[in-house]
């Protein structure tokens, strides 16, 4: 992912500049439109290897902190889970470990077609893609089609789908039972033409990434997606050169969650104009590494093993790079780390006091939790470097210099003059009721945890902490409306394609707020905000579309709902038989790119 003005790891690690493909403007009538893409700073170990010569054959394990959020493509929104599904379902459009600035068509054969106006995307179908046994036939416009729709229902429901989907024209307002959508259309086998009600067409083609866009074969999916809670997942079938392990009827046997997903080839699999290499024949994820000084060790000391989404503490990177630079890599995030104040729930609800917890919190010291300043700068706002509108909305800088923003380390007087404004004439919290923090049990989200509840505490709130294993902390307490949960800390968001709506529109419209899989940690919503989200979706040209979601990101730092602390870089090692790829668009390890020596 991208950054910009950001300093290197050390003397050690290479920066290479890639310049991103700039969109082009609207011209009459239907065209191939690029993608609006900013220039790439994708920084690396000097040695690191891209994995595009690598030797096919081997077994290799990844050692992972937690679960998937969800196994089902439609469902799952978390990066640890779209970085793997990105090895076993072939989507529209897909991104290798390069980093490139355009998507790679995959499941398309070539770029989508996006009316001048907007509102209509045209996408062609690759023949020869197969799903794997027991379906074993030819994926067609039909699958993707029904993928979508069945994105929508209250058995799926997709936590981004209303963000990029949801102006197609008969889309559901809410998630409910499955119904067909009029917008979504397939004249053949191998096209699905998407109308939209606004000229929304350009977030809809680029969100053609994400793992909604995933075939599902409709005769054999709607029994499983006909149940409260669909099933699919746990007997889907693959498009890519892997899947997971499952006997005849289909069961995917080789999931078990909280303990391992087992990835094999897919006997189905067809080139079909395939970008992956897919060299290991079989990869094991093992889940339960909370350790992460442990599990980043044992991967540099063993052998056919790589990292997960554990991350590598501070310490055990600074001595890798004095003593394992060729089995590390390190890509940035292209995205924010930061602690949210549920704004519906008190004391929270009061911007007065969100306010007051921003001008005194500390943000240095959380990112020093993290590794300090050579792990990214102390984030400002919330579109990161590299995606187009960070330099608009203040860069370096928070957007408008509101006074709360100007202090990363805190301004104990500024944060006393908001409490006062709150009501509190002591200039600190005199409320008498205990705030509910949840936070991710494994290192270094645990450290900042504890870090953030002690300012808290000493900015007058009483607390609760609670550490949970990262999965369950996200699929059933932050963000879930009625959970009870007031601040949640160490959350992250990563870019779901290179556009600052992504970063936006999930996290902050208040339209985008869902009963399950919400993505929107503060539950914001204001009226006045999710208007102007609105309008910035609309905007086509590149630089009047920076401006703005320049503009939005202003609007939300005024409305304080979170505290942002870091845009961070992302390592990963591996044993020193790997040859190792690091995916740029997820930054985990990329399993159809990396091979054993």
């Amino acid at each position: 992912m991208s950054r910009a003005l950001m300093r290197t790891l050390s003397a050690a690690l290479a920066v290479t500049a890639i310049a991103g493909a700039a969109g082009c403007g609207a011209s009459a009538g239907d065209h191939a439109e690029p993608a609006n893409r900013p220039g790439r700073l994708l920084a690396g170990t000097a040695s690191a290897n891209t994995g595009d010569h690598g030797t096919r054959g081997g077994a290799a394990t990844m050692l992972a902190r937690g679960d998937v959020d969800f196994i089902d493509p439609g469902r799952t929104y978390y990066s640890f889970a779209i970085g793997i599904m990105q090895a076993l379902h072939r989507t529209l459009y897909s991104y290798g470990p390069a980093g490139t600035g355009e998507p790679i068509p995959d499941l398309a054969e070539r770029r989508a077609v996006v009316s001048s106006g907007g509102r209509t995307v045209t996408v062609r179908i690759r023949p020869g893609v197969r799903f794997s046994p027991p379906v074993d036939r030819e994926a067609t416009s039909a699958d993707v089609k029904y993928a979508i729709e069945r994105g929508f229902t209250a058995a799926v429901g997709n936590g981004y789908a209303p963000a990029y989907f949801g102006d197609i024209v008969g889309a559901p307002r809410k998630p409910g039972a499955y119904r067909e959508i009029p917008g979504i259309e397939t004249p053949d086998a191998r096209t699905v033409v998407f109308r939209l009600a606004r000229g929304t067409g350009r977030a809809l083609a680029d969100a053609l990434v994400m793992p909604l866009s995933a075939p599902v074969p409709k005769e054999y999916a709607r029994p499983f997606d006909a149940r409260p809670e669909s099933a699919y997942g746990e007997h889907q079938v693959f498009t890519g050169p892997y899947m997971i392990a499952n006997d005849a009827s289909g069961r995917v046997v080789g999931y078990k969650p909280g303990e391992s997903i087992h990835i094999v080839r897919n006997p189905s699999y067809r080139k079909a104009g395939d970008f992956r290499p897919a060299y290991v024949d079989e990869w094991t994820i093992r889940q339960g590494n909370e350790d992460s000084a442990l599990t980043a060790r044992r991967v540099l000391a063993g052998e056919s093993l790589v990292s997960g989404d554990g991350g590598v503490p501070p310490t055990v990177l600074k001595q890798a790079l004095r003593r394992n630079r060729s089995q590390i890599s390190m890509k940035p995030s292209g995205g924010w780390r930061g602690i949210s104040l549920n704004t519906q729930s008190r004391p929270f609800h009061d911007i007065d006091v969100r306010k007051a917890v921003l001008a005194g919190f500390d943000r240095e010291a959380l990112r020093l939790a993290r590794g300090g300043e050579a792990v990214g700068p102390i984030a400002q706002h919330w579109i990161p470097p590299g995606i187009q509108g960070y330099e608009q909305a203040g860069g370096l800088h928070a957007p408008g210099d509101p006074d709360f923003m100007r202090n990363p380390k805190g301004d104990k007087a500024l944060m006393a003059s908001y409490f006062r404004a709150a009501g509190m004439a002591s200039g600190r919290y005199e409320g008498d009721g205990t705030v509910l923090m949840v936070s991710d049990s494994a290192e270094p989200e645990r450290t900042v945890a504890q870090i953030a509840e002690q300012q808290l505490r000493d900015m007058g709130f009483k607390t609760r902490l609670r550490l949970l294993e990262r999965s369950t902390m996200l699929t059933r307490f932050c963000g879930v409306p009625g959970s009870g949960v007031d601040v949640c800390t160490g959350m992250g968001w990563l870019k779901d394609f290179p556009d600052a709506q992504t970063m936006l529109d999930p996290t902050f419209n208040g339209d985008n707020i869902l009963p399950a899989n919400n993505s929107n940690w503060p539950q914001l919503d204001v009226a006045s905000l999710n208007a102007e989200i609105g309008r910035a979706k609309l905007v086509t040209d590149p630089a009047k579309r920076a401006a703005a979601w320049a503009g939005v990101d202003r609007a939300i730092v005024a409305h304080a709902p979170a505290v942002p602390y870091v845009f961070d870089y992302e390592p990963i090692v591996a044993s020193k038989n790997v040859s190792l790829a690091q995916n740029a668009y997820s930054t985990l390890v990329d399993l159809s790119f990396t091979s054993l020596k």
